[in-house]
């Protein structure tokens, strides 16, 4: 693990912390002004605040764990517990959205105002403000680590703010101008809302898990870095892959035939020295060939899919 990676680790759960706190402030406060009010829509925000502190709390753990170093069992690490940490966070998401359209459903036809929509306004308000905080800092700690786990709680609390948003709607239009089904309609929407931002959120972990390659401009830029590097003869077998905020890279580099073992393994120095300033967070691992050496146990190379570089397939 290199020192960006663990200094990144702090950070990471200091925004699981923080994310915590807020769900645990945002229970309280809106378990109340549900009550209070009476309103599906609030309650629909207050069923997705729970589920938003059970989600916290394993974002906590699966960044905890994912922060732990790589040991006899897990030689590349724990980061994929972030990934797992994300899933279960699109499995509460899911839940939360089916429950808030049911109860939705079940409030058609009953014209029963909410009541002392004020109230219910002021707390979505303070909610919408306290949450924008929380997603300000979460941006900050995803830029240092790039922590797939706070990405994907920083989604989830994205929908927060466009759900407190529709509840005010709700309360406003239900009281102010007696449209009694906008409220359970609102709810409809968050569910729908809700639904829409855990397909969103699963797709960066589902990746990690399946160790998709990065994507190709980032692919491209890490092959120009070690090209740079003086006696290379071409690169080939070029596999990357993300395991929660940690980075892998490994490739087969050519250099010349007749070289001495000190003078490739130089070249080699060289070249991950160059990688490690321009990628800190990047773990790599090279394998050494003498030029026009033609690897058969690759079977990317058969199914033809991989790019060139040097003319070899990468």
């Amino acid at each position: 693990m290199t020192e960006d990676q663990r200094r990144a680790i702090p950070f990471a759960v200091r925004a699981a912390l923080a994310s915590v706190g807020m769900a645990c402030f945002l229970l309280l406060l809106k378990g109340f002004a549900a009550w209070h009010t009476g309103s599906v829509a609030m309650l629909g925000s207050l069923a997705d605040t729970g589920l938003d502190l059970l989600a916290s709390l394993v974002t906590l753990y699966g960044v905890k764990l994912a922060a732990e170093p790589a040991d006899h069992d897990h030689r590349f690490g724990h980061g994929k517990a972030e990934a797992l940490a994300a899933l279960f966070q699109v499995m509460l998401i899911t839940a939360s959205a089916a429950g808030i359209a049911w109860r939705a459903v079940l409030r058609f036809g009953d014209t029963t105002p909410t009541e002392d929509a004020d109230f219910g306004i002021v707390v979505s308000v303070v909610a919408i403000l306290a949450t924008v905080v929380l997603l300000f800092y979460q941006r900050s700690i995803i830029r240092r680590t790039g922590s797939v786990a706070i990405m994907a709680d920083n989604m989830h609390y994205q929908s927060d703010v466009l759900l407190n948003g529709s509840v005010i709607a709700a309360l406003v239009l239900d009281q102010y101008f007696g449209l009694h089904g906008a409220d359970p309609l609102m709810g409809i929407a968050i569910a729908l809302w809700l639904a829409w931002g855990a397909f969103r959120a699963s797709s960066n972990a589902i990746d990690q898990l399946m160790d998709k390659e990065w994507p190709e401009a980032e692919r491209a830029r890490f092959i120009e870095v070690a090209a740079r590097q003086p006696g290379i003869k071409g690169i080939h077998d070029f596999r990357t892959r993300r395991s929660g905020s940690h980075d892998f890279a490994q490739f087969h580099m050519e250099v010349g035939r007749d070289l001495t073992i000190i003078a490739a393994h130089d070249i080699v120095e060289g070249v991950e020295r160059a990688l490690r300033a321009g990628f800190p967070k990047v773990e790599v691992l090279i394998h050494l060939d003498p030029e026009g050496h033609v690897d058969t146990d690759n079977p990317l190379v058969e199914a033809d899919v991989t790019p060139h570089w040097f003319g070899k397939r990468l």
